[in-house]
């Protein structure tokens, strides 16, 4: 299935749970040296009662599947998660299209500093990193740089 066969749309209450599954593979895919904060169910737990709910959250649906996920919060970039087999397909392209038409006057984000794949995305859209710092102000303890988007005037 090619990105242009999938759908991107708002999430609801029921993709809470493959919203999830799509975050925690691809975090131990994507990160192996991370430390995660908090367990599987715990992460179940955010998504359903925190994130679907309380965040502008969506989802890209492959048939009966999610294949990646994409959440805003004000002008910040919270999550851009896609499962390992749907990278470099062009749904992360399709997310950051999103995301920039629904915050037209920029956008801001954080990323892990040994993340490098995502910050060549990030870079590649546009982004500016504008802080590093030591890892001290996040739960994993994970040296981080902010990312910052302005569109062109």
């Amino acid at each position: 299935m090619k990105s242009d066969d999938v759908v991107l749309r708002r999430a609801g209450d029921s993709d809470a749970i493959d919203m999830a599954a799509v975050w925690l593979r691809s975090f131990a895919a994507a990160l192996p040296t991370v430390r995660r904060a908090h367990d599987d169910d715990e992460v179940r737990n955010w998504f359903s009662q925190v994130v679907v709910p309380q965040q502008e959250a969506w989802v890209a649906v492959a048939g009966p599947c999610v294949a990646g996920l994409l959440v805003l919060a004000d002008t910040e970039l919270e999550q851009l998660y896609l499962d390992p087999s749907w990278r470099g397909r062009g749904l992360g392209d399709r997310f950051m299209a999103l995301a920039k038409h629904r915050r037209p006057k920029g956008l801001e984000l954080w990323t892990f500093q040994v993340n490098e794949p995502a910050q060549r995305f990030y870079r590649r859209h546009g982004f500016v990193a504008v802080e590093r710092t030591d890892g001290l102000r996040n739960e994993e303890r994970e040296p981080d740089i902010r990312y910052v988007w302005r569109p062109q005037r």
